[in-house]
């Protein structure tokens, strides 16, 4: 792990997300970039719309300042730190940033239970999700010394997953962090016989080439398994996997991702298949 990206926005939530980046730099001895949008839009930097350049100056100015200050803190002395700021509030550019500079990981600040769901319908952070090729960490409360030792990644084992399923098999590499794989079998019609469940995670596992070990956990329902399951193996972080632009993956179709991730107490972190 190299470089992180966090974007911020000056909000509690947002020092949140820059505490456990800091964390992870210092143990890794990786470069933090620290991204602000400016929330500009193309009327306001444009002098044919009657807004003066020396206005846009000044705000980036003041934007420059404001983030100096927002960085002048204790925990992030030792850490490799490089601001940048963005004109606009287009969060596609920060999968562009990542692209650009290598990231490994992009950590986002977001709001507790009542508000995590912004992540999924419309947010900034769904913005960034829907838009990056790297995984991206939500961070939900002050977790100043970040540990992973137990991480819970969950899918439904048809074979598109696998791609998002060998990140998290690095990701947990790189972290030291014990990898809890599982499948949540639900009654009704997304119900699985135990031999039709073995029969796909066999497939699953023979093509990411791994040989590893799934729980089969039974609940009423995928995201009520889910948090179940990761409370019961003290998971410091929950993985899942996402299509990007085109939406949550068919596991979870729905709201069953944004339930996940409204529920869990603890971080969750997205995986493009």
């Amino acid at each position: 792990m190299k470089t992180l990206i966090v974007p911020v926005d000056f909000s509690e939530q947002s020092e949140y997300a820059l505490k456990v980046a800091a964390s992870l730099a210092k143990k890794h001895q990786a470069e933090v970039l620290v991204l602000h949008m400016l929330e500009l839009n193309v009327a306001m930097i444009s002098s044919s719309e009657g807004f003066h350049p020396e206005q846009t100056v000044m705000l980036l100015k003041y934007a420059e300042n404001r983030l100096s200050k927002f960085l002048d803190k204790p925990y992030l002395k030792d850490v490799k730190l490089t601001p940048i700021i963005k004109h606009f509030k287009v969060f596609s550019e920060v999968n562009e940033v990542a692209e650009k500079h290598k990231a490994d990981l992009i950590v986002m600040g977001s709001h507790g239970t009542d508000g995590l769901k912004e992540i999924f319908i419309g947010s900034n952070a769904e913005k960034v999700v829907r838009n990056s090729d790297v995984p991206v960490l939500v961070i939900k409360s002050d977790r100043p010394d970040f540990k992973v030792e137990h991480f819970t990644f969950a899918c439904d084992f048809n074979t598109e997953s696998v791609p998002a399923f060998k990140k998290a098999v690095e990701f947990s590499k790189l972290l030291g962090a014990k990898l809890h794989l599982v499948y949540v079998n639900t009654p009704g019609d997304d119900f699985l016989s135990t031999a039709d469940i073995y029969k796909r995670i066999s497939k699953f596992l023979n093509e990411a080439k791994e040989g590893m070990e799934v729980e089969i956990y039974n609940d009423y329902s995928v995201e009520r398994g889910v948090l179940n399951y990761s409370e019961q193996c003290n998971a410091d972080i929950v993985g899942i996997p996402t299509h990007g632009r085109k939406g949550i993956s068919h596991f979870f179709m729905g709201s069953i991702g944004e339930d996940i991730a409204n529920h869990s107490k603890i971080p969750v972190v997205t995986f493009k298949i």
